[in-house]
């Protein structure tokens, strides 16, 4: 299977080197820009670009610019770095169709995770039928769940859920952006639902498996890998 290709546009070089490695680990083929412009030489080159890490602060032409000229052209998935923490910022990103937004300084590995979401959200990345998480084990293609071997019965609804905080694992997620991903619709109540569903979930999971989705207070929620449990 041909590598999916991202383009990382930093122009601090120890940055792009530092993705750059965790995206290979992970089978991905990197290019690279060190400023605005030649990330859209780069992108109108590589039209066959699957997704672009792009940072806002850069010489020549910011990452503004560049999200701007490329999302009138293209809807490739865009994730947007920042050394600023400003909600200024993060609400221009969404207005201009910005993916995620990730502020600096950031864990590599949760950037991959994100970018894998992002692929298999937009169905570029190969969508695993068989998915795993510590002791918790989901098979898509028979609608399963099995811990430590043993079957658990879930609802469809707790075994979409827990399927979405699987593919997801890692990665604190807001009751809204649960919402959207596992009912399909803008919830505009209070975040009642998505407690309940995580409460039957985490005891139907039993102490092994409830105890690696994690609360976020304030928040949201957050699955666990094995390691970190």
């Amino acid at each position: 299977m041909e590598r999916l290709k991202i383009l990382v546009v930093d122009d601090e070089s120890r940055m792009r080197k530092l993705v750059r490695d965790f995206l290979t680990k992970s089978n991905f083929e990197v290019l690279e820009a060190g400023d605005g412009e030649e990330a859209l030489e780069l992108f109108y080159q590589n039209r066959e670009i699957n997704l672009i890490v792009l940072d806002v602060m850069m010489p020549r032409l910011d990452g503004w610019q560049v999200c701007r000229e490329i999302r009138a052209v293209s809807k490739v998935p865009i994730i947007m770095l920042t050394a600023r923490a400003d909600e200024r910022d993060e609400l221009m990103g969404f207005e201009l169709g910005v993916d995620e937004y990730i502020s600096k300084p950031f864990s590599p590995k949760i950037l991959v995770a994100r970018i894998e979401a992002i692929l298999r959200r937009t169905n570029q990345l190969e969508k695993e039928e068989i998915l795993s998480c510590g002791c918790i084990r989901v098979d898509k293609a028979a609608h399963q769940v099995m811990i430590d071997g043993e079957s658990v019965e879930l609802s469809y609804k707790e075994f979409e859920l827990l399927t979405y905080f699987v593919e997801n694992q890692g990665i604190a997620l807001s009751r809204e952006k649960i919402l959207n991903n596992v009912w399909n619709y803008d919830y505009f109540g209070d975040a009642r639902t998505i407690d309940t569903h995580v409460k039957k979930l985490r005891s139907k999971l039993g102490p092994k498996g409830g105890d690696l989705i994690k609360t976020i207070w304030g928040m949201g929620y957050k699955l666990e890998t094995g390691s970190q449990a």
